[in-house]
């Protein structure tokens, strides 16, 4: 947390004016002027953009240092930039000669005009020119917008409810679930003819004087296995629904969540790549390869061949693996499985996100 703050506090010192947007269109962006010991890396961290992205928005080469005084351009997208809601850092366009606020929302990505009118407070949508306007929010790792899915959260805290359950105090047998009312009541009344039963017999003698004892059977505890059995079932059956509700994968809810927050804007068909992983496709919890795109995005992919759908999380990139040339993601063994993939070289598939 510190570590995040104090690249907060570097945002915001290193830029002392006010953040304003250049392009136009979907080529938006901001300027940044390079400080001593700024790489890469840092900005990018100011940002909440990858360092790939931006190298490769300037035309620059990962190897290369920066030089202080430098203008970089910072790129706008999904991950870092929001038009939604007013969470983070204001970014700000200059009005220009005779524009309304329909030709200001045309020039920034056509954002709604009644939020250009709540953001700013105006009363009319005639501006004049030279008003700097909030057009849109720098998302940086402390915005409440780049947070975890509260989705997966609520998902985690059923697990580990589950989990406690399975591993609480067993309770006392007559406590535990599974026997009906109806099975306690005969149960009772065996008991009891078994007791009445050794009381008749309790005069009558063998040949040594011994008294004949009529044995009782262990009823009780064959039915308390079946309700224990029963139980087992019935938990399993509850870990495996919390797991993947759709048929579709565990993160599924978490993908509708990261929609709400960052709509879809690309659709490509790539070629894959397999790596294994432990899990099964039981456990619904699917994984990919790819670079660009910040761990921990869900990508929507789909089996061409027969429209199969899953939704699989980010684990890392790519780069730099001999074995990963020809490929642009690798998807987990349990992925390809639900997918009906039977080709462990390479494949296409189609990938929303």
């Amino acid at each position: 947390m510190l570590f995040i703050s104090f690249a907060f506090i570097q945002l915001t010192g290193a830029q002392q004016s006010q953040l304003m947007i250049k392009g136009s269109g979907k080529d938006l962006h901001l300027d940044h002027t390079v400080s001593p010991k700024e790489g890469l890396f840092s900005i990018g961290r100011m940002y909440h953009v990858h360092p790939k992205a931006i190298a490769a928005y300037n035309k620059l080469e990962m190897t290369k240092g920066l030089s202080v005084g430098q203008v970089i351009h910072i790129p706008l997208t999904d991950t870092n930039f929001s038009q939604k809601d007013d969470n983070g850092k204001p970014i700000f366009y200059n009005v220009g000669e005779k524009e309304t606020l329909e030709k200001v929302s045309a020039a920034n990505n056509k954002v709604s005009v009644q939020k250009l009118r709540a953001w700013n407070k105006l009363a009319h949508d005639d501006q004049a020119a030279g008003k700097k306007l909030i057009i849109g929010f720098l998302v940086t790792n402390e915005s409440p917008i780049a947070a975890t899915p509260t989705s997966e959260k609520k998902e985690t805290v059923v697990k580990d409810t589950i989990a406690t359950e399975l591993t609480a105090n067993p309770k006392t047998e007559q406590d535990k679930p599974g026997i009906k009312e109806e099975d306690k009541k005969d149960n009772e009344k065996k008991a009891d003819k078994s007791k009445v039963a050794k009381a008749k017999n309790a005069d009558a003698k063998d040949p040594n004087g011994k008294e004949n004892v009529v044995p009782e059977k262990p009823i009780i505890k064959e039915e308390l296995k079946k309700a224990e059995s029963k139980k087992a079932e019935t938990n399993s059956t509850r870990l495996q629904v919390i797991g993947d509700v759709t048929g579709q994968g565990y993160f599924k809810s978490s993908f509708d969540q990261q929609v709400k927050i960052t709509p879809l804007s690309k659709v490509e068909t790539v070629t894959s790549g397999i790596f294994r992983m432990t899990n099964g496709p039981r456990e619904g919890k699917y994984y990919m390869l790819m670079d660009g795109v910040p761990s921990g995005t869900i990508i929507k992919i789909i089996n061409p061949d027969n429209n199969k759908t899953i939704y699989a999380k980010v684990l890392g990139e790519m780069s730099g693996i001999r074995q990963n040339q020809g490929l642009n993601i690798r998807i987990s063994n349990a992925a390809a499985s639900t997918l009906d993939i039977n080709d462990t070289d390479k494949f296409i598939v189609k990938i929303n996100y």
